[in-house]
């Protein structure tokens, strides 16, 4: 790649200015930004660079969060079960979770809004009473289970107490203070104002997202500190305030029980109920609201607003109608794979879409493991993050990338230095070969259903590293790079007719999840909208246990068009078809499949492309023009990538044998029209040879270890 320069935050390092402007000469940096923990020396702030200052709004204020302690965020918590032995029952409050995290709210208007549970029959208890940090229980059932539903200060913020336990600060502990009163919402516009007038060289206040962080409960064991976390749950939202609120514009009540729902809380991988729905539409109105204030603030001072799509960041949601409203320039998000960097790409509401690449210029990066120290490989790190996401770039346009941390810890691994300047380089051509025009899709139009559709396109609440088990991340990251146009639909969409916008349907997940569908399944217009969808001409392919929900006379409301269905032990005593695989060429990888061995066939007519321990892991059935394909599980990788791949092309009628697409699977190119440039890229750790056919001939290639060439046409 030609050296080029621009589009590349450098995180920059008081004390070590020289260091700094020598990196951002080498990577092609045009702006350096400061990171949680370090700051930008004038040396560096004058040398002629955009600034981007990193603010934290609801942190960084210990001093008025001291002053005012009953303005802090709060969350609602439950105690451990604990079993009766008595006719009575004293639970200490606090005792399983990590005291310097939470403190009890056990103000008046917040004990309004506690709840006890016999949870042996989930009734609510009244008869209790509470002192000193403890709630007594009379008059109940002995061995029967008993928890406590309450409220808690938040007196550590998350990404802080992180960071500070990772990097071992000896500083103080920031709190984080709540928005939703009055007097916070002037005592932050007093400060952005005051910040806006002292930082007069930012050309960019990057707001590290805004009000409410994701949900993150670490508990008193150490055996199990990390109680809970959900990067899309909105639990850290609430306030007497707010449920207040609440009640007065939506018309009704909402309890703390709707917040824990018998301590399974909400995660974002399971449906909502309407409560749910109202109370994040609720949060996200007032992010919004307020949010914009502080933006136009920004803009008043000529200074541009991006904000980070991680950390507090709940309650923006860049893929909801109302993110336009902000008015925010640009968006940043960290990413570790392909995914993440169509998260951040495809948001239209922004100018500007800028990821931050791994590893982060720590010690130790997230699964603990060292990085930037004795005993890491930061350089090996990098090149597998950038193999994942190259591919989705190759697809997407994302108009910057960059680092952040502590850029001094980069001084003993020069290798990796050399590659981040490889990688830039890299990333600038390909920018500007979707700047001249957007990459050849093929034709088929995919469409992923799940419960949240739109709102949570190209997401399973979380990294990959944090859900590896989960298909439908899997499924994302593979689609994240191949040439297909992607759209992510509800169940709302389905009725709405919006299926025939599309040739295939993609559902992956468990049996109950929001990302199978659940509950959602029991609506016989969607089974049926669907069903007359495949027999036209659809091609539905399901994932692990696609539409199951049961209550009728399968468990797969889609059974009929997969041609397979699962029996959770009802059908013991039921015969079952016999199959001989068919052993599909397109798939090469068998031993990553999970096998479900409640999975049979419900028609002889169903092909078993694939089978593991006797049981099927990959089938076809036909109905009508269209056809059903059935998946035990998908685990990315290049075999299962190419497997995908194929199944979408040859259940369409198109094929692997076209334009564009690469012979070898270990590699996979795109190629850009407008300016007849095919780009080819090696996803391997070995030299590749691999031949693409174009309508300019045959086009034969060699590339080294995750190398990149880019052929003019």
């Amino acid at each position: 790649m030609a050296k080029t320069t621009g589009g590349f935050t450098l995180p920059g390092e008081s004390g070590y200015e020289e260091l700094t402007l020598q990196m951002a000469e080498k990577w092609g940096a045009d702006v350096i930004r400061d990171s949680d923990g370090t700051e930008l020396s004038p040396e560096i702030i004058n040398a002629g660079y955009g600034i981007y200052s990193t603010i934290c709004i609801i942190r960084d204020h210990n001093e008025w969060a001291k002053a005012n302690p009953d303005k802090l965020q709060q969350t609602f918590l439950m105690t451990n079960p604990i079993v009766a032995t008595d006719t009575s029952l004293t639970i200490d409050l606090m005792k399983d979770f990590f005291a310097d995290q939470f403190r009890l709210n056990d103000s008046e208007e917040s004990k309004e809004y506690w709840q006890v549970f016999d949870r042996t029959t989930n009734e609510e208890i009244k008869d209790w009473s509470y002192a000193d940090g403890k709630v007594t229980i009379n008059n109940i059932t002995p061995f029967h289970k008993y928890t406590v539903n309450f409220l808690a200060w938040r007196i550590w913020e998350e990404i802080s107490m992180y960071n500070h336990t990772t990097n071992n600060w000896d500083k103080e502990h920031l709190m984080q203070i709540d928005p939703r009163y009055p007097e916070t919402q002037k005592f932050m516009l007093d400060w952005l104002k005051n910040w806006c007038e002292t930082h007069p060289a930012t050309t960019v206040v990057r707001f590290t997202s805004m009000f409410y962080n994701f949900v993150w409960i670490w508990g008193s064991n150490p055996r199990n500190q990390q109680l809970f976390s959900d990067w899309g749950s909105y639990d850290f939202t609430v306030s007497p305030l707010a449920l207040k609120e609440f009640e007065k514009k939506y018309g009704y009540r909402i309890t703390s029980e709707d917040f824990i729902n018998k301590g399974n809380l909400h995660a974002t991988h399971m449906t909502a109920p309407k409560s749910k729905i109202d109370w994040m539409e609720f949060v996200n109105d007032f992010v919004v609201d307020f949010g914009k204030q502080l933006v136009d603030l920004v803009h008043d001072y000529g200074k541009k607003a991006y904000v980070f799509y991680d950390d507090s960041w709940v309650g923006v949601e860049p893929w909801g109608k109302r993110f336009k409203d902000f008015g925010f320039d640009g968006l940043i998000k960290c990413v570790f794979n392909g995914f993440e960097t169509r998260l951040c790409a495809g948001v239209d509401a922004v100018e500007t879409h800028e990821i931050r690449l791994h590893p982060y210029l720590f010690p130790v990066g997230l699964g603990g493991a060292p990085t930037f120290m004795e005993g890491g490989n930061p350089t090996k790190e990098a090149q597998g993050y950038w193999k994942n996401v190259r591919r989705a770039l190759l697809r997407d346009k994302i108009d910057r990338i960059g680092l952040g941390g502590y850029l001094s810890l980069t001084l003993p691994f020069p290798d990796f230095n050399d590659y981040i300047e490889k990688i830039s380089d890299e990333f600038r051509e390909i920018r500007e070969l979707h700047t001249e025009g957007k990459p050849y899709v093929l034709k088929p139009r995919i469409a992923v259903l799940h419960f949240w559709g739109k709102l949570r396109s190209w997401t399973c609440s979380g990294h990959y590293h944090e859900h590896p088990e989960v298909d439908l991340i899997n499924v994302n990251e593979a689609l994240s790079g191949l040439p297909f146009d992607v759209e992510f639909i509800s169940f709302e969409d389905v009725k709405a007719g919006k299926l025939e916008n599309f040739d295939v349907v993609i559902n992956a997940g468990k049996a109950g999840s929001a990302w199978s569908g659940g509950e959602c399944w029991n609506d016989e217009k969607v089974v049926s909208t669907l069903t007359k969808w495949v027999y036209d001409g659809g091609v539905f392919i399901g994932v692990n246990e696609p539409s199951a929900v049961g209550g009728s006379d399968t468990y797969f409301k889609m059974a009929h068009v997969l041609g397979v269905d699962e029996d959770t032990g009802a059908r013991i005593c039921h015969g079952r078809y016999t199959f001989e695989p068919t052993n599909c060429a397109c798939v090469q990888d068998k031993d990553s499949f999970k096998v479900n061995k409640g999975i049979y066939l419900i028609d002889a007519d169903t092909v078993v492309a694939a089978e593991k321990d006797g049981v099927p892991v990959v089938a076809r059935h036909a109905f009508g023009k269209g056809a059903g394909v059935y998946l035990a599980s998908f685990t990315v990788n290049e075999k299962n990538t190419r497997m995908l791949m194929s199944l979408i092309l040859k259940n369409t009628g198109e094929g692997m044998d076209q334009n564009y697409i690469t012979d070898n699977l270990w590699c996979e190119c795109a190629y850009y029209p407008s300016s007849k440039e095919l780009v080819v890229i090696n996803n391997s750790d070995a030299e590749q040879t691999t031949t693409i056919k174009t309508e300019f001939g045959d086009k034969t290639v060699t590339l080294g270890a995750f190398d990149t060439k880019i052929l003019k046409l």
